[in-house]
């Protein structure tokens, strides 16, 4: 498919997300998603099946990287459309994608790095700034890296991420050259999305400023920087002095049980979701980029992408 020609050009970030939150995106006019890294082959198939019997419109499964992506070829046997990868870069499987007519994007922190992808086949770049939520392959702000990415891959589409919320950002990112933006934060503030409430509360109660870039909950996926709230757990973590893995204050301690019995501990990089019953959600890992002074409501997706895209075209100017 040839992304440049969405309906509406803003992706839902795999965050949080459902297959009612990936086809509600899509069919309302945007692309929505559903991460494939996690999960075995066999489920993987099954979430791509569900959501290719919610809509015919395009969405995608990404896969990160720094983990073995079990369930590629599963998705691809399934009849995903478009394929996104992050944390990490193998030419292989893009050709793997390209042979069985599977859309290839690649999320990007770097200039050099959007380059690379370029060479290896990509049909589209996703350029994340600092400013995102999750993990953050960036260290350089979104407004200092988009406008050299997009002026470094020529004619391949850019999708601009990291702390964008509202229409307004959508401008700055078209004016800046971007074909589209991916949101991730203002989607897990959906009703579709799988968040717990205390956590979609937490992101309406919250400030870019009270973000951080940090370490802290790495848990499952060691030293990987990520942006998150700031809540107790990671008081307690820089009161210490931020001492690395099996030093730091807390460790071990079971934070919060889910409906089928699966704990999370302090540390660890799993969020709270709606299927956890006991614990202080408010203590786990709160993922979320610097637009959070942006997001008020927690509308469905559909209305946020029409809502979104309606505020972009009333003549939001970028600055």
């Amino acid at each position: 498919m040839d992304i440049s020609k969405l309906e509406i050009p803003i992706l839902q970030a795999p965050v949080e997300a459902t297959v009612d939150l990936a086809a509600t995106v899509s069919e309302a006019g945007g692309m929505g998603s559903i991460q494939g890294t996690w999960n075995t082959p066999d489920e993987t198939a099954e979430l791509v099946e569900e959501i290719l019997n919610k809509t015919s419109s395009p969405f995608f499964v990404n896969f990160a990287l720094a983990f073995t992506p079990h369930s590629f070829d599963a998705v691809i046997e399934a009849g995903v459309p478009v394929i996104t990868f992050s944390w990490g870069l193998e030419p292989g499987l893009i050709e793997r994608a390209h042979r069985n007519n599977v859309a290839v994007g690649v999320q990007v922190g770097s200039v050099d790095g959007a380059k690379l992808a370029i060479t290896k086949g990509t049909d589209f770049v996703i350029c994340q700034g600092i400013e995102a939520g999750g993990h953050v392959q960036s260290t350089t702000s979104l407004a200092n890296l988009l406008p050299r990415v997009v002026a470094s891959v020529g004619e391949v589409p850019v999708f601009a991420a990291g702390g964008l919320a509202d229409g307004e950002d959508i401008a700055w990112a078209l004016h800046e050259g971007a074909t589209g933006v991916m949101l991730g934060t203002r989607f897990v503030a959906t009703q579709e999305s799988v968040a717990h409430k205390l956590y979609k509360e937490s992101i309406l109660a919250s400030s870019g400023s009270d973000t951080v870039y940090t370490v802290c909950f790495d848990g499952g996926w060691s030293q990987a920087p990520h942006r998150v709230i700031r809540n107790r757990t990671l008081k307690i973590w820089e009161d210490a002095g931020c001492p690395p893995p099996g030093r730091r204050p807390g460790e071990g301690e079971i934070v919060a049980n889910d409906s089928s019995g699966y704990e999370v501990k302090r540390y660890d990089s799993d969020t709270p979701a709606a299927s956890f019953i006991e614990g202080e959600m408010r203590d786990l890992c709160l993922y979320a980029g610097m637009g959070c002074d942006k997001i008020h409501d927690i509308p469905s997706a559909s209305e946020l992408v029409l809502h979104l895209w309606k505020d972009y075209q009333l003549g939001k100017k970028a600055p």
